[in-house]
């Protein structure tokens, strides 16, 4: 299992939390409005009497917006709208209610609704990279691949030295599984950034989706050249030993990582990956290891599967069937086509004696290797040759 980049819902608490916190962005809620001018068609006592109603009728509106804010900013997304929506056109910070919307309909996969939000803020006059970024992703979700590129080229030509711009976006497309979508949108970045080494490592991760390993190892050793004595640096060796099958090698640059201080849920998914590719046996000491990070990797991003299915993965190998089992179908929620996932579920469920819940798994497993073969079978000649070369694919066990 390759180690992704956070899923959508992930960048997006992270754009409520790298974009949001900016004064034009997220809603800077005062405690003190600002009075009506005087026309000088009131009197100073039923001038005030007026301000005072009409402070009245909008301050609720604006603690409204204040919840929604507070709430988009936790993740919260699903209870963020109904106050969000409350506040929508009964605020002064119209854009902060709007944008913070398009964020929540976003985190909760409710696509058409987010692009209307967007295209509405556009046509009130925002413009900014924020917006065209947040269309971005709500197009790659709706399956609008082309109107995604447009809007990412926008928001390119207004920040191309915003790396996160990409990151994100890509984020969008690996959830959708839309590698190749993916690799365009790096490759953009990469024209604007040639020196980033997380797009550099970005593009490996999707080389690898891609089947098109040396192009990814070429990547992954232009990352870690790139970010050097950094945790990306690190990560990218490790994914190159990896590809390259040199298990001691990833497990070196690691640990040597972590080791140094760096704890970023990716090198420790990577980590826990590298040591069960070794061999790790119960009672060992590299099982704990492992254990213990992606214990970590889990709980600071719950929404990647590949640290809940490692993690999965080495639970099953110490014995905690039960543990093992949440953990898998915690991986299979966020991401039901993954093989993998099924492989080891079989034997979980095997293992406990629930023949009925085995048979399911190898079912859909079976049914997901023939559609890879399928796809192999109807790829291009060039790309034929890249999946042949790939890595084993999950097999189905044997039935007991």
């Amino acid at each position: 299992m390759r180690s992704r980049t956070p899923t959508p819902s992930v960048a997006l608490f992270a754009i409520v939390l790298l974009l949001g916190l900016r004064p034009n962005t997220v809603a800077q809620i005062s405690s003190a409005r600002p009075q009506p001018q005087n026309q000088g068609q009131q009197s100073g006592s039923s001038h005030q009497a007026a301000a005072a109603e009409d402070l009245e009728g909008e301050q609720p509106a604006e603690e409204e917006l204040q919840k929604g804010t507070a709430l988009t900013r936790k993740g919260d997304f699903t209870a963020a709208i109904p106050h969000l929506l409350a506040a929508r056109g009964k605020v002064s910070n119209a854009y902060a209610a709007g944008f913070n919307l398009a964020i929540c309909y976003l985190g909760i996969h409710q696509f058409t609704r987010a692009i209307r939000v967007l295209s509405e803020l556009q046509q009130e006059g925002h413009q900014g990279a924020d917006v065209e970024n947040l269309l971005a992703q709500a197009y790659i979700g709706n399956g609008d691949r082309k109107e995604a590129l447009a809007a990412l080229e926008n928001a390119a030509a207004i920040a191309p030295q915003d790396e996160k711009l990409y990151l994100f976006v890509t984020d969008a497309c690996t959830e959708r599984q839309d590698f190749e979508l993916g690799l365009s949108v790096v490759n953009i970045g990469l024209q604007n950034l040639p020196n980033s080494a997380r797009l550099h490592y970005e593009r490996g991760i999707l080389l690898s989706e891609l089947d098109q390993f040396d192009r990814a190892k070429a990547d992954f050793a232009q990352a870690r050249a790139l970010g050097k004595e950094s945790e990306i640096g690190y990560v990218s060796g490790a994914r190159q030993a990896l590809l390259d099958g040199n298990i001691p090698e990833a497990l070196r640059f690691a640990r040597e990582g972590v080791n140094k201080g760096f704890q970023g849920p990716v090198l420790l998914t990577t980590l826990g990956e590298a040591l069960l590719r070794s061999g790790v046996a119960a009672g060992e000491a590299e099982l704990s290891e492992a254990r213990t990070a992606l214990e970590k990797a889990v709980e600071e991003r719950p929404n990647d599967p590949a640290a809940e299915i490692a993690l999965g993965q080495v639970c099953l190998i110490a014995g905690n069937l039960d543990e093992a089992i949440v953990h898998l179908q915690s991986a299979q929620r966020i991401m039901p086509d993954q093989p993998s996932i099924y492989a080891s579920l079989a034997k979980a469920y095997q293992r406990k004696g629930d023949v009925g819940a085995m048979r399911q798994a190898l079912a859909t497993l079976e049914k997901l290797n023939l559609a890879r073969a399928e796809q192999i079978r109807s790829a291009p000649g060039d790309r034929k040759m890249s999946y042949g070369g790939g890595a084993a694919r999950e097999k189905v066990p044997a039935n007991p």
